[in-house]
């Protein structure tokens, strides 16, 4: 059975981590599909947004440490170069929302490819742990880059160092992720915002995910600059056209993320 199970309903692409038997840990076969899939709905104009959530009681528990450990294994840095750096820069470079739903457990590399998502919501009983600390390593997956950005310096460097276990509850008060749901209701919430980003004008917040991705490195000046071009592309587009046409003829606007 795949690690990675795939489906697009309704124009949003939905990504689930299949390996529950084992936390949703992530060997090398699950990684390459999670990017394989990536690069599809990448390509696929109907895919207007995309979903990643997992199947079990676990989100994602990180690396498999079997196969870290496995003398005849890829080793750590083919692990991180090859497995994780691949699928964080997938997530920020794909031109279309990505929703995170976390139904369980997020820790190591598992929390920090949640948090590369655009949008993160969480099960009440879902947690965040930065684990690395636990076994002698460091944060990997974009964890040291989005996390201090995210909650600010001191928090994030007490998380990574100390390994504590964050809930749902204490995530969204320091603004890690979104919003917090009953876990029953995981699925309708997560799927309600990706049929929302779907429906909207998708050339305009792909745009929007470029700034962002801008703004992390940029300076004021640079990012202004930034924003005069890139409002320019924006204004430039069918949604954008459509958008205005239908409030000034007060009607529902039906966009195409075009």
């Amino acid at each position: 059975m795949s690690s990675i199970l795939s489906s697009v309903e309704n124009g949003i692409g939905i990504i689930r981590f299949n390996r529950p038997d084992k936390f949703n840990s992530f060997n090398r076969e699950m990684a390459l599909a999670l990017q394989s899939v990536l690069d599809s709905y990448a390509a696929d104009k109907s895919v207007r947004a995309v979903l990643i959530t997992a199947e079990g009681k676990a989100f994602c528990a990180g690396q498999d440490l079997a196969e870290a450990i496995d003398t005849s294994g890829p080793g750590i840095q083919t692990i991180v170069r090859e497995h994780y750096n691949p699928v964080i820069k997938k997530i920020r470079a794909i031109e279309k929302p990505v929703v995170c739903a976390v139904n369980g457990v997020a820790a190591g590399a598992g929390a920090n490819i949640a948090l590369a998502c655009d949008i993160v919501i969480a099960g009440a009983s879902a947690s965040f742990i930065q684990a690395f600390s636990k076994i002698g390593l460091v944060p990997d997956s974009g964890g040291t880059f989005f996390l201090p950005r995210i909650i600010g310096f001191q928090r994030a460097a007490a998380l990574m160092m100390l390994g504590d276990k964050v809930s749902a509850s204490d995530a969204l008060q320091m603004g890690m992720i979104y919003k917090v749901c009953d876990d029953a209701h995981l699925t309708t919430e997560s799927m309600a915002i990706a049929t929302t980003l779907a429906t909207m004008p998708t050339k305009g917040i792909a745009l929007t995910k470029q700034l962002l991705n801008d703004s992390m490195t940029n300076t004021l000046n640079a990012q202004l600059d930034r924003e005069e071009i890139v409002q320019a592309a924006a204004g430039n587009t069918y949604d954008y056209q459509e958008g205005v046409n239908a409030f000034l003829e007060k009607r529902k606007p039906v966009f195409k993320g075009e």
